[in-house]
């Protein structure tokens, strides 16, 4: 089954407080599910990571064997296209888990902007956690 997936983490303070958010829709953009939450304060780069590590997560409960994975994180997209090199030592495990977690899945990885109708919920989501946190 094909899905198409768009992720979001974001710090604020970067390192900071932080969340992710997400949201797995089917090939027509019908949604699946979707994930909002907080995680421990940690850079933005990260946070990112995280949220597609959950996005991947949830799109294999979902029975998932082709995931188009839509990010605004132009650093972690061409990561993953192997166009970049991860320079950045702490986010090398990350990569190896993201690239691990995709082994038995078909995967296209597109940067997408933040104003993206579908990036936007996105982006939303990591801002519901993170206000959320900060209203307690």
């Amino acid at each position: 089954m094909h899905f198409i997936l768009h992720t979001d983490g974001g710090s604020r303070g970067n390192p900071g407080l932080s969340a992710i958010g997400g949201v797995l829709f089917t090939s027509d953009y019908k949604r699946v599910a979707h994930f909002s939450e907080r995680v421990p304060d940690t850079t933005n780069n990260v946070a990112e990571y995280l949220a597609l590590l959950k996005g991947i997560h949830i799109a294999k409960m979902h029975g998932a064997t082709s995931v188009a994975i839509h990010m605004d994180s132009e650093l972690i997209i061409r990561q993953l296209q192997g166009v970049y090199k991860i320079k950045a030592e702490h986010l090398k495990p990350y990569y190896a888990e993201a690239i691990s977690a995709l082994n038995d899945i078909q995967a296209t990885f597109t940067h997408v902007p933040r104003e993206n109708p579908y990036q936007s919920k996105a982006d939303a989501l990591v801002n519901q956690a993170m206000d959320a946190s900060e209203a307690t």
